[in-house]
């Protein structure tokens, strides 16, 4: 993998173990420095990551680190060899040894893992390079600008005491999607945003392998951070975000919530990519057209229906006012499973509008409960803070505009809440 710069390598005066294991996997250049030069080695050098060998380091040098490390562009990768915790949020954790020490493979050792996850950031640092460059005009997209608590949602598998302690421990930090079954949970992955998994108690070590081999085998799951807290790892996994921990709340959310922050990143590095594609028209966040472009669009929709026939429904999905992460939820799932022909806004009232092409009000219906039945999981900062949409549908009559249309939707709405 090609390199924007030279791989930054802290440490106390003795080499650190993991340095060489860096020439082996063929990532270089690599440049060492000690703990009391960091800071100013980072603006000297402009490396393309860092990696910080944390076990001798005092907490206030890993902080100001970390903070020189934030305000740099694109996006520097600070990878944190067996941190202490809590550490700073944008310092991803690497835990040596953990998974490796019962690895009966010999492909899959710590610098391996090491490696995978080095990789697995610079590539999140090349997509964010390549919108810098795409953008016009030049807009800074920082990781900090991702909130977790407001872009990300992490879901919890696991059944027994530690499930409600593990539930509002992340549900204070992102959004929390739960699941008490491998099965529900491979629902969820497969309609859902989701951007780490803290796999937790309940589940046989067979049971764990073979959810853990389905990740790795597909493509669109292999690069999520992925918390298990069942104990120790036999069989070798393609999986460059992986970590064990015990099942102590605090050590999960410290080990899950950064890799979490990186993947939201990417996922928004990757929305603005396809809103640049197309001229701008959509929202980079949630997915689903701005709001001018809907008005076009919607305009556009209800003159050709007229003209040439058929059917033309749209749907309003309210959420609660006070619960603002709920509205982008909804918003994202709902970009996520809406058919191809139909279109949808986020307003600012909170609702999300969909318009649903050629289809009549029996069917919007039908296909407005599917959408809302699928956010019913998702928690928002506390654990009976659920999302669940109050939807209405109303169907294009011969004489609508788009403004009478909408006009009609929302005093549906207004009546129902009524």
């Amino acid at each position: 993998m090609s390199q924007q710069g030279p791989i930054l390598v802290v440490s106390t005066a003795r080499r650190p173990s993991f340095a060489a294991t860096l020439d082996l996997a063929r990532l270089f250049p690599v440049v060492e420095t000690e703990w009391a030069d960091a800071v100013r080695a980072v603006e000297q050098v402009q490396p393309a990551a860092v990696l910080a060998a944390t076990a001798d380091a005092d907490a206030a040098g890993l902080a100001e680190l970390a903070a020189r490390v934030a305000a740099r562009q694109p996006y520097l990768p600070l990878i944190a060899v067996d941190p202490r915790v809590p550490h700073p949020d944008n310092v991803i954790p690497f835990f040596q040894g953990q998974i490796s020490q019962t690895q009966t493979s010999q492909t899959q050792d710590g610098s391996d893992r090491l490696a995978a996850r080095l990789r697995a950031a610079l590539r999140v640092r090349s997509l964010h390079a390549t919108v810098m460059r795409r953008v016009v005009p030049a807009t800074p997209i920082a990781l900090s600008h991702v909130d977790p608590a407001r872009d990300a949602t992490v879901l919890l598998i696991g059944r027994g005491g530690a499930y409600p302690t593990l539930s509002v421990a992340l549900g204070e930090r992102t959004g929390v999607v739960g699941a008490l079954s491998i099965e529900a949970a491979a629902k969820h992955l497969n309609v859902r945003d989701i951007d780490g998994i803290v796999l937790g108690e309940g589940f046989s070590p067979r049971v764990i392998d073979a959810f853990l081999t389905v990740l790795t085998e597909d493509a669109r799951f292999r690069n999520l951070p992925v918390v298990v807290t069942a104990g120790d790892l036999a069989p070798a996994y393609d999986l460059p975000n992986l970590e064990v921990v015990s099942d102590d709340a605090g050590q999960v959310v410290a080990t899950v919530l950064p890799l979490v922050r990186q993947h939201a990143f990417e996922a928004h590095l990757s929305r603005t990519l396809k809103a640049i594609d197309a001229d701008g028209l959509i929202d980079a966040r949630t997915g689903l057209l701005t709001r001018e472009a809907f008005e076009r669009d919607f305009a556009s929709a209800i003159y050709q229906t007229q003209q040439r026939g058929g059917g033309l429904s749209v749907a309003r999905f309210a959420f609660d006012p006070e619960h603002p992460r709920a509205q982008f939820d909804g918003a994202r799932i709902i970009s996520r499973l809406m058919r191809r022909m139909d279109f949808g806004v986020a307003e600012e009232d909170g609702s999300v509008v969909v318009v649903f092409a050629e289809t009549d009000l029996k069917t919007a219906h039908t296909v407005a409960r599917r959408l809302s039945s699928v956010m019913r999981h998702t928690s928002h900062g506390q654990r009976d803070t659920r999302s669940e949409p109050a939807v209405t549908v109303a169907t294009l009559l011969p004489n609508d505009s788009a403004k009478s249309l909408r006009s009609r939707l929302e005093e549906v709405a207004h009546r129902a809440a009524s």
